[in-house]
């Protein structure tokens, strides 16, 4: 009897003792965190969202479904050859074929059988009477790859007409996909044939034209241009797509108001920029994930609208489901402010939608409260205890540091009410462990440090197996740490990002990076 009762009673007393009883909770540095899985998405075609595409063998009236103009007297030839679309010509000639609508934040491909001769072939963005024309043409002699140039007419006058080539190599040979990814205010162009796309032109062109512009959404189409000269050019089919680019960062979950995650098809949501060069050059992309495996999914993109006739592309956002007034909302980084940085300033901004905006193409009304300034990555909760919005952010203080900031209202009226801490600071976010909250930060001291919520007292350190970067990369990751509801065969994940630019950029660029994926056990 006597083994019995204490056999029972170290029983009772191990219950007792487990973290999750009366509310007890396991503190963030003690769990540790295992790599799962790493990944580099580069226009990768399983993830891309198409806009429009062009495919020779599937094309019955090539007449009606993408109609041709001749700019010159002579005219090519255009034929369909072992399912190729296939231009020729003798003489000079100049022809714009019909692919699709146009988006300043699309990717445009061109995937070639063969070219010979001499000439040029790209793309033109233009109205529909061809007046006011935008053309990245990208040029030929023989079989071998001779530059890349950017040009704009408006009214039949040459506003620029530029060389925009860069890395062209000797004897390099124009075969595989021509990569168009269009970055708002600038450009990048690619040439894939055998590993990675290689970079071989890339502009700015805001001080040109402004394709944010919403006129432009509207009343823009894109041709594919054609200039040949005893040539011929064999095109295997050619897209426009919503893609992931070159790289993906600012990993942050769509959360509840509260910060709960969003799960929704037993899937978690998450915001990333997908990356294109420097700022403002990305774009906000949304994806899904399985969180028991390494699915990750683009759904969707976001612009901004701040009702002054520009679509923005702006990232580092959080977007949240308010379920007390069924909308969603969030708070944006204002980075599209460098498109114009004599009339602009970077500030933080409201964002709100009632429509889904995980999905395909959408745009989110925007609006500045107040926050100018060097800050960026916020994350944003409502504290049932207290009835106030919670706002954690990064503010530039002599380096990017965490500082708390509290309003009665979700989109204005912020104050101080901690910080800034004393280190580094990056992809800053809050997030329970247990029924606790704590905050968390990325840094440039290889490591993520967890501070107190809401009074960004330091913790300790995240605890991690192969962080997402060595001695020689960047370590300004977001964190991303999240509590997974019970039943999951472990009780938490982490999403993060490395810091690793995509090579053949010329210039300042932010071109990372690849996500990994980590799971989190107790001790």
């Amino acid at each position: 009897m006597k083994a019995y009762i204490s056999t029972s009673f170290y029983f009772i007393l191990i219950f007792l003792l487990n973290p999750k009883v009366f509310g007890q909770t396991v503190s963030p540095e003690q769990i540790k965190f295992v790599r799962q899985g790493t990944q580099r998405m580069i226009f990768n075609e399983n993830q891309s969202i198409k806009l429009a595409s062009l495919e020779p063998d599937h094309i019955i009236g090539l007449s009606v479904m993408h109609p041709t103009k001749h700019y010159l007297k002579s005219q090519a030839d255009i034929n369909f050859e072992n399912d190729n679309l296939v231009f020729k010509s003798e003489e000079n000639t100049e022809t714009s074929i019909w692919l699709g609508g146009f988006n300043p934040f699309a990717t445009y491909v061109i995937d070639l059988s063969s070219v010979r001769g001499n000439g040029e072939l790209g793309f033109e963005f233009s109205d529909a009477a061809h007046k006011e024309q935008f053309f990245i043409k990208v040029g030929f002699k023989d079989t071998l790859l001779t530059g890349v140039n950017f040009r704009v007419n408006n009214n039949e006058s040459i506003i620029v007409d530029k060389s925009v080539a860069i890395n062209i190599e000797k004897e390099q040979k124009l075969k595989g996909k021509i990569i168009l990814q269009m970055l708002g205010s600038g450009l990048t162009v690619f040439l894939q044939n055998k590993g990675l796309p290689k970079v071989i032109g890339q502009v700015d062109f805001n001080t040109y034209i402004d394709l944010r512009k919403k006129h432009y959404l509207k009343n823009f189409q894109t041709n594919i241009f054609l200039r040949l000269n005893k040539a011929e050019v064999q095109i295997k089919k050619a897209k426009i797509e919503f893609s992931t680019g070159i790289g993906l960062a600012d990993i942050r979950a769509i959360t509840y108001e509260n910060g709960d995650p969003y799960m929704d098809q037993d899937r978690l949501w998450y915001t990333m920029s997908i990356r294109g060069r420097g700022l403002p050059h990305h774009l906000q992309g949304v994806f899904s994930m399985n969180p028991t495996i390494f699915d990750i999914k683009l759904e969707g993109v976001i612009l901004f609208d701040r009702n002054d006739g520009l679509l923005r592309n702006e990232i580092a956002s959080h977007i949240f489901y308010d379920r007390n007034k069924n909308a969603w909302r969030g708070i944006t980084t204002g980075f599209s402010a460098y498109a114009n940085p004599e009339k602009e300033k970077k500030q933080l901004l409201a964002v709100e939608s009632k429509k889904d905006p995980r999905f395909g193409f959408s745009i989110m009304k925007a609006v500045p409260f107040g926050m100018i300034g060097d800050i960026e990555d916020p994350h944003i909760i409502f504290d049932e205890q207290t009835n106030k919005w919670r706002l954690l952010a990064c503010k530039n203080n002599e380096g990017y540091k965490a500082i708390m900031l509290e309003s009665d209202n979700w989109d204005k009226g912020y104050h101080q009410i901690a910080g800034p801490v004393s280190h580094n600071s990056t992809g800053t976010s809050i997030q329970k462990i247990g029924n606790q909250r704590y905050c968390f930060s990325g840094s440039s001291e290889h490591e993520i440090f967890i501070y107190t919520y809401p009074h960004l007292k330091k913790v300790g350190n995240l605890k991690m197996d192969l962080a997402p970067w060595d001695e020689t990369s960047g370590t300004r990751v977001w964190p991303n740490v999240l509590q997974l509801p019970d039943g999951y065969p472990f009780q938490y994940i982490a999403l993060m990002m490395d810091r690793l630019d995509y090579p053949g950029q010329k210039g300042p660029h932010w071109s990372y990076g690849a996500i990994y994926l980590y799971h989190g056990y107790n001790p």
